[in-house]
Protein backbone atom coordinates (compact mmCIF):
# COMPACT_ATOMS: atom_id res chain seq x y z
CA UNK A 1 0.00 0.00 0.00
CA UNK A 2 1.66 3.42 -0.81
CA UNK A 3 0.35 6.98 0.95
CA UNK A 4 1.14 10.55 -0.06
CA UNK A 5 1.15 12.67 2.89
CA UNK A 6 2.52 15.65 1.25
CA UNK A 7 -0.50 18.59 2.46
CA UNK A 8 -2.57 16.06 4.08
CA UNK A 9 -4.16 17.04 7.34
CA UNK A 10 -3.04 14.56 10.25
CA UNK A 11 -6.32 13.47 11.40
CA UNK A 12 -7.26 12.84 7.54
CA UNK A 13 -4.51 10.79 6.63
CA UNK A 14 -4.75 8.78 10.14
CA UNK A 15 -8.68 7.96 9.17
CA UNK A 16 -8.00 6.84 5.58
CA UNK A 17 -5.02 4.47 6.73
CA UNK A 18 -6.91 2.84 9.80
CA UNK A 19 -9.90 2.02 7.13
CA UNK A 20 -7.43 0.61 4.80
CA UNK A 21 -5.60 -1.82 7.73
CA UNK A 22 -2.69 -2.66 5.02
CA UNK A 23 -0.06 -5.19 6.29
CA UNK A 24 2.34 -3.15 4.71
CA UNK A 25 2.47 0.99 4.48
CA UNK A 26 5.06 2.67 2.07
CA UNK A 27 5.10 6.21 3.30
CA UNK A 28 5.73 9.26 0.57
CA UNK A 29 6.55 12.88 1.40
CA UNK A 30 7.19 12.51 5.27
CA UNK A 31 10.20 14.54 6.38
CA UNK A 32 13.02 12.23 7.77
CA UNK A 33 15.30 12.90 10.89
CA UNK A 34 17.90 10.71 12.06
CA UNK A 35 16.07 9.58 15.51
CA UNK A 36 12.80 8.59 14.13
CA UNK A 37 10.94 10.68 15.78
CA UNK A 38 8.39 11.38 12.97
CA UNK A 39 7.82 7.89 11.81
CA UNK A 40 7.80 6.89 15.60
CA UNK A 41 4.64 9.57 16.02
CA UNK A 42 2.93 8.55 13.24
CA UNK A 43 3.09 4.46 14.03
CA UNK A 44 2.40 5.59 17.73
CA UNK A 45 -1.07 7.42 16.38
CA UNK A 46 -1.70 5.10 14.22
CA UNK A 47 -1.52 2.69 17.01
CA UNK A 48 -3.67 4.61 19.71
CA UNK A 49 -6.30 3.99 16.57
CA UNK A 50 -5.85 0.31 16.56
CA UNK A 51 -3.45 -0.32 13.71
CA UNK A 52 -0.08 -1.38 14.74
CA UNK A 53 3.21 -1.54 12.86
CA UNK A 54 5.81 -3.07 15.13
CA UNK A 55 7.82 -2.70 12.10
CA UNK A 56 9.39 0.36 10.71
CA UNK A 57 12.18 1.57 8.06
CA UNK A 58 13.44 4.83 7.38
CA UNK A 59 16.88 5.78 5.80
CA UNK A 60 18.16 9.22 5.09
CA UNK A 61 16.77 10.35 1.51
CA UNK A 62 18.33 12.83 -0.74
CA UNK A 63 16.57 15.57 -0.62
CA UNK A 64 17.85 18.08 1.22
CA UNK A 65 21.33 16.71 0.84
CA UNK A 66 24.09 19.53 0.29
CA UNK A 67 26.29 19.44 -3.38
CA UNK A 68 27.86 22.41 -2.91
CA UNK A 69 27.58 23.41 -5.44
CA UNK A 70 25.21 25.82 -7.33
CA UNK A 71 22.73 23.65 -9.32
CA UNK A 72 20.41 26.59 -10.15
CA UNK A 73 22.68 28.89 -11.27
CA UNK A 74 21.15 31.40 -9.24
CA UNK A 75 24.59 32.86 -7.85
CA UNK A 76 23.89 31.23 -4.21
CA UNK A 77 24.88 27.85 -2.36
CA UNK A 78 22.66 26.01 -0.18
CA UNK A 79 19.51 26.64 -1.94
CA UNK A 80 16.83 23.76 -2.04
CA UNK A 81 17.30 22.91 -6.06
CA UNK A 82 21.18 23.03 -5.13
CA UNK A 83 20.59 20.04 -2.82
CA UNK A 84 20.97 15.98 -4.92
CA UNK A 85 16.86 16.15 -4.26
CA UNK A 86 14.70 19.27 -3.97
CA UNK A 87 14.49 20.15 0.00
CA UNK A 88 15.09 23.35 2.38
CA UNK A 89 16.50 21.07 5.06
CA UNK A 90 18.15 17.42 4.86
CA UNK A 91 15.15 14.94 5.07
CA UNK A 92 12.42 17.06 3.65
CA UNK A 93 10.10 15.04 1.96
CA UNK A 94 11.68 11.80 2.58
CA UNK A 95 10.22 8.23 2.68
CA UNK A 96 9.50 5.46 5.43
CA UNK A 97 7.83 2.03 5.51
CA UNK A 98 5.38 0.95 8.41
CA UNK A 99 4.86 -3.23 8.20
CA UNK A 100 3.15 -5.39 10.79
CA UNK A 101 6.01 -8.00 9.59
CA UNK A 102 9.91 -7.74 10.01
CA UNK A 103 11.38 -5.50 7.79
CA UNK A 104 15.10 -6.64 6.23
CA UNK A 105 17.35 -3.68 4.33
CA UNK A 106 18.61 -5.63 0.90
CA UNK A 107 19.98 -2.98 -1.39
CA UNK A 108 20.11 0.76 -1.10
CA UNK A 109 20.91 2.37 -4.57
CA UNK A 110 20.22 6.14 -3.31
CA UNK A 111 23.75 7.03 -4.19
CA UNK A 112 23.58 5.93 -7.66
CA UNK A 113 25.35 8.85 -9.78
CA UNK A 114 22.87 9.86 -12.33
CA UNK A 115 25.78 9.77 -15.08
CA UNK A 116 26.59 6.28 -14.42
CA UNK A 117 23.01 5.06 -15.09
CA UNK A 118 22.36 3.15 -18.62
CA UNK A 119 20.68 5.25 -21.40
CA UNK A 120 20.95 8.28 -19.18
CA UNK A 121 19.73 11.04 -20.09
CA UNK A 122 21.72 14.07 -18.23
CA UNK A 123 23.21 16.61 -20.58
CA UNK A 124 27.00 16.48 -20.60
CA UNK A 125 27.13 19.97 -19.56
CA UNK A 126 25.07 19.86 -16.58
CA UNK A 127 26.41 21.79 -13.66
CA UNK A 128 26.34 18.58 -11.54
CA UNK A 129 27.40 16.14 -13.85
CA UNK A 130 30.25 14.65 -11.52
CA UNK A 131 27.97 14.61 -8.26
CA UNK A 132 24.46 14.34 -8.81
CA UNK A 133 22.56 11.75 -7.50
CA UNK A 134 19.95 9.84 -9.87
CA UNK A 135 17.36 9.62 -7.15
CA UNK A 136 15.68 12.70 -6.27
CA UNK A 137 14.12 10.55 -2.65
CA UNK A 138 15.65 7.08 -2.46
CA UNK A 139 15.56 4.02 -4.41
CA UNK A 140 15.65 1.71 -1.41
CA UNK A 141 15.01 -2.82 -1.54
CA UNK A 142 13.49 -3.79 1.79
CA UNK A 143 12.53 -6.94 2.21
CA UNK A 144 8.77 -7.66 4.11
CA UNK A 145 9.79 -10.89 5.82
CA UNK A 146 5.57 -12.89 6.69
CA UNK A 147 5.35 -15.76 7.41
CA UNK A 148 6.61 -18.70 5.28
CA UNK A 149 7.19 -16.19 2.68
CA UNK A 150 8.88 -12.93 1.40
CA UNK A 151 8.49 -9.69 -0.68
CA UNK A 152 10.97 -7.72 -1.77
CA UNK A 153 9.73 -3.92 -2.20
CA UNK A 154 11.41 -1.70 -4.95
CA UNK A 155 10.93 2.13 -3.41
CA UNK A 156 10.93 5.02 -5.95
CA UNK A 157 9.93 8.54 -5.41
CA UNK A 158 11.12 10.41 -8.45
CA UNK A 159 11.18 14.16 -8.98
CA UNK A 160 8.55 16.05 -10.84
CA UNK A 161 8.91 16.65 -14.55
CA UNK A 162 7.93 20.06 -14.15
CA UNK A 163 9.48 23.86 -12.67
CA UNK A 164 12.62 23.99 -14.60
CA UNK A 165 12.86 25.46 -18.39
CA UNK A 166 13.14 24.61 -22.01
CA UNK A 167 16.64 22.54 -21.01
CA UNK A 168 13.81 19.89 -19.37
CA UNK A 169 16.05 18.73 -16.61
CA UNK A 170 13.41 17.63 -14.22
CA UNK A 171 11.73 15.72 -17.16
CA UNK A 172 14.73 14.08 -18.18
CA UNK A 173 16.07 13.40 -14.70
CA UNK A 174 12.36 11.92 -13.81
CA UNK A 175 12.60 10.05 -17.04
CA UNK A 176 15.74 8.20 -15.62
CA UNK A 177 14.41 7.80 -11.98
CA UNK A 178 11.27 5.81 -13.55
CA UNK A 179 13.64 3.61 -15.45
CA UNK A 180 16.12 3.14 -12.72
CA UNK A 181 14.34 -0.15 -11.25
CA UNK A 182 13.98 -1.43 -14.85
CA UNK A 183 17.98 -2.06 -15.35
CA UNK A 184 18.33 -3.84 -11.95
CA UNK A 185 14.94 -5.90 -13.09
CA UNK A 186 17.30 -6.90 -16.16
CA UNK A 187 20.95 -7.28 -14.39
CA UNK A 188 22.71 -9.54 -12.32
CA UNK A 189 21.78 -8.32 -8.94
CA UNK A 190 18.03 -8.44 -9.78
CA UNK A 191 15.55 -9.60 -7.11
CA UNK A 192 15.42 -13.79 -7.12
CA UNK A 193 12.08 -14.11 -5.31
CA UNK A 194 8.79 -11.93 -4.99
CA UNK A 195 9.00 -8.45 -5.29
CA UNK A 196 6.87 -5.36 -6.19
CA UNK A 197 7.51 -1.92 -7.50
CA UNK A 198 6.15 1.25 -5.54
CA UNK A 199 6.23 4.54 -5.16
CA UNK A 200 5.31 7.89 -6.64
CA UNK A 201 6.61 8.14 -10.21
CA UNK A 202 4.94 10.99 -10.79
CA UNK A 203 4.50 10.17 -14.59
CA UNK A 204 1.25 9.27 -16.04
CA UNK A 205 1.41 6.84 -19.43
CA UNK A 206 -0.29 9.70 -21.11
CA UNK A 207 -1.51 13.04 -19.86
CA UNK A 208 0.73 15.83 -18.27
CA UNK A 209 4.10 16.85 -18.78
CA UNK A 210 7.04 14.26 -19.03
CA UNK A 211 8.33 11.77 -21.21
CA UNK A 212 5.41 9.43 -21.08
CA UNK A 213 7.64 6.11 -22.71
CA UNK A 214 9.19 6.06 -19.57
CA UNK A 215 6.23 4.44 -17.47
CA UNK A 216 5.05 2.70 -20.31
CA UNK A 217 8.55 0.63 -20.28
CA UNK A 218 8.18 -0.17 -16.56
CA UNK A 219 4.50 -1.06 -16.43
CA UNK A 220 4.94 -3.23 -20.00
CA UNK A 221 8.25 -4.79 -18.29
CA UNK A 222 7.88 -8.68 -18.04
CA UNK A 223 8.74 -9.26 -14.73
CA UNK A 224 5.93 -6.61 -13.41
CA UNK A 225 2.13 -6.84 -13.32
CA UNK A 226 -0.06 -3.56 -13.14
CA UNK A 227 -3.16 -4.88 -11.47
CA UNK A 228 -5.21 -1.31 -11.84
CA UNK A 229 -4.13 0.06 -15.66
CA UNK A 230 -6.00 3.57 -15.97
CA UNK A 231 -6.24 4.14 -12.62
CA UNK A 232 -6.39 7.78 -11.44
CA UNK A 233 -4.13 8.26 -8.43
CA UNK A 234 -4.37 11.91 -7.93
CA UNK A 235 -6.17 15.04 -9.52
CA UNK A 236 -4.80 18.22 -9.55
CA UNK A 237 -6.71 21.53 -10.24
CA UNK A 238 -4.79 22.42 -13.16
CA UNK A 239 -4.75 18.83 -14.73
CA UNK A 240 -7.54 16.96 -13.79
CA UNK A 241 -7.09 13.27 -12.68
CA UNK A 242 -3.62 11.79 -13.24
CA UNK A 243 -2.29 8.29 -12.62
CA UNK A 244 1.40 9.22 -11.23
CA UNK A 245 1.73 6.45 -7.80
CA UNK A 246 1.67 2.98 -8.46
CA UNK A 247 1.62 -0.36 -6.80
CA UNK A 248 3.21 -3.16 -9.63
CA UNK A 249 3.71 -6.80 -7.82
CA UNK A 250 5.77 -9.37 -9.41
CA UNK A 251 3.76 -10.84 -12.50
CA UNK A 252 4.02 -14.22 -10.85
CA UNK A 253 2.20 -13.16 -7.64
CA UNK A 254 -1.73 -13.30 -7.71
CA UNK A 255 -2.80 -10.57 -7.16
CA UNK A 256 -6.56 -10.53 -5.12
CA UNK A 257 -7.50 -6.82 -4.67
CA UNK A 258 -6.83 -3.52 -5.79
CA UNK A 259 -8.06 0.05 -5.48
CA UNK A 260 -7.33 3.28 -5.14
CA UNK A 261 -8.81 5.44 -1.82
CA UNK A 262 -10.08 8.83 -2.44
CA UNK A 263 -8.51 11.43 -0.45
CA UNK A 264 -10.74 12.58 2.30
CA UNK A 265 -12.05 16.10 1.38
CA UNK A 266 -9.72 19.04 1.97
CA UNK A 267 -7.19 16.64 1.97
CA UNK A 268 -4.75 17.11 -0.62
CA UNK A 269 -4.34 15.82 -4.01
CA UNK A 270 -3.45 12.03 -3.77
CA UNK A 271 -4.81 8.94 -3.11
CA UNK A 272 -4.60 5.88 -1.36
CA UNK A 273 -2.98 3.14 -3.44
CA UNK A 274 -3.56 -0.34 -2.85
CA UNK A 275 -2.88 -3.86 -3.74
CA UNK A 276 -3.60 -7.13 -2.41
CA UNK A 277 -1.28 -10.10 -3.36
CA UNK A 278 -1.11 -13.81 -2.07
CA UNK A 279 2.89 -14.89 -1.82
CA UNK A 280 3.21 -18.66 -2.61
Amino acid sequence: MLRDLSREPPEAALATIVDAAPDVLVLTNLDYDASGVTLGALADALGERGLDFPHRYAARPNTGMPTGLDLDGDGYLGGPRDAQGYGWFSGQGGQAILSRHPLRPVADHSDVLWKDVPDRAIAADDPGHDVQRLASTAFWAVAVDAPGASLTLLTVGATPPVFDGPEDRNGRRNRDEVLFWTHVLDGADAPQGPMALIGNLNLDPANGDGLHDAIRTVLDHPRLQDPQPGAATVTWDNTGPMRVSYVLPDAALRVAGQGVTPPAEDAGPHGLIWVDVVLP
